[in-house]
């Protein structure tokens, strides 16, 4: 597996599609690729999706802010987001609802920068993880 297969394996598996990075990042390794390059390979482009996520959240804002807050379950939803928000960015390295979650922090618009440093570090370390393990 080459660094590009590896970077566009982890960018589509941290999209909505039902893919797993983690499985290819195995995989790399266990084909000899240095643990570096699979590393900067795979976070950047599980990174760079979830950037992508926050940015579709981000700009259907507008489009979803009304008739969210046109309910009162979508107002208390609303709310809890932006109070809990950034904490339950620490679930965004699970599978199925870690993808979610990055789109849902651009639709709330939480702050880019935390989002970015929080969501991503913990992606970059999943895969650390995995290296200490294979």
């Amino acid at each position: 597996m080459t660094e590009l297969a590896l970077f566009v394996s982890a960018f589509l598996a941290a999209t909505i599609l039902p893919l797993s990075s983690e499985a290819a990042f195995v995989l790399a390794l266990q084909n000899s690729m240095p643990v570096t390059h699979a590393m900067l390979s795979a976070s950047s482009g599980n990174i760079l999706a979830i950037i992508l996520n926050y940015a579709l959240g981000y700009f259907l804002y507008e489009k979803t802010k009304t008739k969210l807050l046109s309910s009162k379950m979508g107002t208390k939803a609303y709310d809890y987001g932006h109070k809990y928000g950034y904490i339950a960015l620490l679930l965004s390295w699970l599978p199925i609802i870690g993808d979610p979650l990055t789109l849902v922090a651009g639709l709330l618009r939480l702050q880019f920068v935390w989002f970015v440093l929080l969501a991503g570090s913990l992606r970059v370390l999943r895969y650390y993880f995995l290296t200490e393990i294979f």
